[in-house]
């Protein structure tokens, strides 16, 4: 049954923006302005182990060759690109983002389709994907449930969701070093090496929205009620979380 009131990955943070409204606008903003800097400060994110990550969490999600995916938020093409490298078929791995910029980022670097759209709308048919993934956008969309819906309607039954995130480690010693790694160490690293004051935001507020995030428990609720069975979730190091769905 649809909820009333929106499931938001985290509360409003009015250090970027004064209400829910205006949440959107911002986000998309700042992902436009940063989008030419994002595969740097990713690698430093991720000390270059990304690629190997993402691969082996499609390979885990079942992804095969001759399987159609819908990258969801697909910024740069990070997750795309090693979707691509398992299906061996351009055409079929579809990439949809809201950002301009990041689409405007990828375009150069994968030929793939392409489409702009919001997560909670996405503009494609029923049942058209073996798998939909998303890669550390989950906590910018506007409402879990709206967006685990679309998901679970744009993918074949016995398709799967596939979402990477980071969370907030539960052990307070690993917290307080990912907090001062990922809330100052990186925001600092950013602007030093690009000279951008919107990158030191936008690494700033991944940190916040990390940090503000709701339970992992509550994501994985969120997407057994939009219709998936065997909703889990796999972690590792206490931080890197793998959550998926089967569409029955």
């Amino acid at each position: 049954m649809k909820s009333e009131k929106p499931l938001e990955p985290h509360p409003v943070l009015p250090e970027y923006y004064p209400d829910l409204a205006q949440r959107p606008a911002f986000v998309r903003g700042l992902f436009d302005r940063t989008a030419r800097y994002y595969d740097r400060i990713n690698r430093l994110l991720s000390f270059g182990s990304g690629s190997w990550y993402r691969r082996r969490a499609l390979l885990r999600a079942g992804l095969h060759p001759g399987m159609s995916v819908l990258d969801v938020a697909i910024g740069t093409g990070l997750v795309a690109r090693q979707a691509l490298a398992i299906t061996g078929d351009r055409r079929m791995v579809v990439g949809l983002d809201v950002s301009i910029g990041m689409l405007d980022e990828v375009r150069q670097q994968l030929d793939l389709p392409l489409i702009q759209g919001l997560m909670e709308q996405i503009p494609i048919a029923d049942a058209c994907f073996d798998l939909v993934s998303m890669g550390y956008a989950l906590r910018h969309v506007a409402d879990l449930q709206a967006t685990f819906r679309e998901f679970h309607r744009v993918l074949r039954p016995g398709g799967t969701l596939l979402i990477l995130e980071i969370a907030r480690p539960t052990h307070p010693f690993k917290r307080a070093v990912l907090k001062f790694y990922l809330g100052r160490v990186i925001p600092l690293l950013g602007r030093a090496t690009t000279g951008s004051r919107d990158l030191q935001t936008l690494m700033r507020y991944y940190w916040d929205t990390i940090d503000h995030c709701v339970p992992p428990e509550t994501i994985i609720q969120a997407i057994r009620d939009a219709g998936f069975a065997e909703a889990g979730c796999n972690v590792e190091f206490d931080l890197f979380r793998a959550y998926f769905g089967r569409k029955q």
